[in-house]
């Protein structure tokens, strides 16, 4: 996975989530592609993000799926209107709703692959059934409904 991610294209007001904010010197940086009609980040866990000793917590993988499919959502939107994602009005999304089903314990010493799929647009709002797996194994799913923020959203007032 190389090239510009998804949250590369984030206006820089809205670039400070703790999770894929590119802009936040202690976050996540999460980056997530596009491979084929599934969207993709791969993350390896900090030592900080311990559950109990060599598991990750379940906060960690719910950032992953939320932070994943809000940027698989303004993905989405670009590719529906047909429009590069460095074009305006830029689409960002933040979360109307979270679901994460925890399948199995997710190990904290390897990479964990979480995948989207786009599962229905409909006006403003982007569902989106994401995947968390380590070493193959699937360990949590989730689903998020993704709404568009407004143009002036993040701005200081």
């Amino acid at each position: 996975m190389s090239g510009p991610a998804f949250q590369d294209f984030y206006p820089e007001n809205v670039a400070h989530c703790h999770g894929c904010g590119r802009l936040n010197e202690h976050g996540l940086k999460i980056r997530t592609f596009w491979e084929g009609e599934e969207s993709v980040t791969r993350f390896r866990p900090w030592p900080e993000h311990t559950a109990s000793p060599g598991y990750v917590y379940g906060g960690l993988i719910a950032s992953l799926i939320d932070c994943h499919s809000t940027g698989t959502a303004a993905a989405a939107m670009y590719r529906q209107e047909g429009r590069p994602m460095d074009s305006l009005p830029a689409f960002r999304f933040v979360t109307a709703s979270l679901h994460v089903d925890y399948l199995a314990p997710t190990p904290l010493d390897g990479e964990l692959e979480i995948r989207g799929r786009v599962k229905e647009i409909r006006g403003r709002k982007v569902v989106i059934e994401a995947t968390v797996s380590a070493f193959g194994k699937l360990t949590a799913r989730g689903e998020v409904v993704a709404a568009q923020m407004p143009e002036n959203f993040g701005a200081k007032a």
